[in-house]
């Protein structure tokens, strides 16, 4: 066996071992679900999506109608639809109770498309974290209904340049220092992007805006008064005369030349 059949062997065995989740899929552990988190149960939109759990994940808090599992994924410009890595995974029921993933009915699997979380009950809200990057999130919606998007304190939209928002919000408001963005009635599947900016980098670039305005001001101011002072350089020196002033061929040749 050469070393190109002992290469292409080691990384089936890799797959093999690795659970297939690129493939063919595998149940998540609970250990990886575990986590402590704290959730917006009582959010009246039908997704809540909360960019302050940290710089690298965000939290968010489905309600589901009639269904026994939910379907959590990205997509991707390339691969198109692809599994989230979830953690913290949570379900309350509709009697305010909530578990985690000890239950023995709540769990995920993950596959190359998609991670299907296991639901213990068909009514009811899920919560999970998932990563994020940036400033700013990004996916599908995952189920018809409202979305509402908290972004993290001191952080804003709307500035041409330094923020986007697709598709624009119904509502765009700021409460202590935190800005709320509201769809009212959005379609599963249909696609969210949002790139927020700090309050402080808007500062920063005002002043340098301001900056680059006031220097290009004074150059243009500058290069005016040179273009003045070398003209009047000129004149003194004789080199700016008028022709057009000139007497000569006025009355005709100098005498004797008739």
């Amino acid at each position: 066996m050469n070393n190109r059949h002992r290469a292409v062997l080691a990384l089936v065995a890799l797959v093999f071992l690795s659970g297939c989740t690129l493939f063919g899929g595998g149940e998540i552990d609970e250990d990886q679900l575990s986590g402590d988190q704290e959730y917006d149960w009582g959010s009246n939109a039908t997704t809540t999506i909360n960019l302050s759990a940290s710089t690298d994940t965000y939290a968010a808090v489905v309600d589901v109608d009639e269904q026994e599992e939910l379907d959590v994924y990205e997509e991707d410009t390339f691969r198109g639809e692809t599994s989230v890595q979830i953690e913290a995974l949570k379900f309350r029921f509709t009697n305010g109770t909530v578990v985690n993933a000890s239950h023995p009915d709540l769990g995920a699997t993950r596959n190359r498309d998609q991670t299907r979380i296991n639901l213990p009950a068909e009514n009811g809200s899920v919560g999970y974290t998932a990563p994020r990057g940036g400033k700013g999130w990004s996916g599908p919606v995952l189920v018809d209904g409202s979305v509402r998007m908290d972004l993290p304190e001191g952080t804003r939209v709307g500035l041409w340049g330094l923020s986007r928002v697709n598709p624009n919000p119904d509502e765009n408001t700021v409460e202590n220092d935190r800005t709320t963005l509201l769809w009212e009635d959005m379609e599963q599947g249909d696609p969210i992007s949002v790139r927020y900016y700090l309050v402080r980098d808007a500062y920063i670039f005002g002043g340098l805006f301001a900056l680059v305005i006031s220097l290009g001001i004074g150059g243009v101011t500058y290069y005016y008064r040179q273009v003045r002072r070398a003209q009047s350089k000129r004149e003194d020196v004789g080199l700016d005369v008028d022709v057009e002033d000139d007497d000569i061929g006025d009355d005709g040749p100098p005498p004797g030349m008739q």
